[in-house]
């Protein structure tokens, strides 16, 4: 599977951005999906997921109630809605897809995510 994450820029805070995550070759109903961040000298860190049913979600307690994770099938896309933005969720954005994950489940840790998009950049100014 190819994932291209799109939709990063620079937006000040308070703000709000919806990254997209366009999937090939595999409905996204196959995989757990999952967002993930990496801040400049930080390591990379679990933002959100969704669950290959589509039932269950998960976030950051960094990020709950500000970002939304969701996905379109018939578009093969996976979105992360980022709303209330604050310049610390200044970071470069990568999706990741869990070909293993169970039906009902997401990981939110980076290391059993087999297939991972290229970053999109979102700077949010103060």
């Amino acid at each position: 599977v190819q994932l291209q994450a799109s939709g990063g820029g620079l937006v000040q805070s308070g703000g709000s951005l919806r990254l997209s995550c366009a999937a090939s070759g595999r409905a996204v109903s196959s995989y757990a999906m999952g967002w993930f961040r990496q801040a400049p000298g930080k390591e990379r860190e679990f933002v959100a997921a969704i669950s290959r049913s589509g039932y269950n979600t998960y976030y950051a307690d960094s990020v709950k109630g500000r970002f939304t994770i969701s996905r379109d099938g018939a578009k093969n896309t996976v979105y992360l809605q980022m709303s209330g933005l604050k310049p610390e969720d200044t970071a470069a954005y990568y999706c990741a897809a869990d070909v293993r994950a169970s039906t009902i489940t997401a990981v939110t840790t980076a290391d059993p995510y087999d297939y991972w998009g290229q970053g999109t950049l979102v700077t949010v100014s103060s």
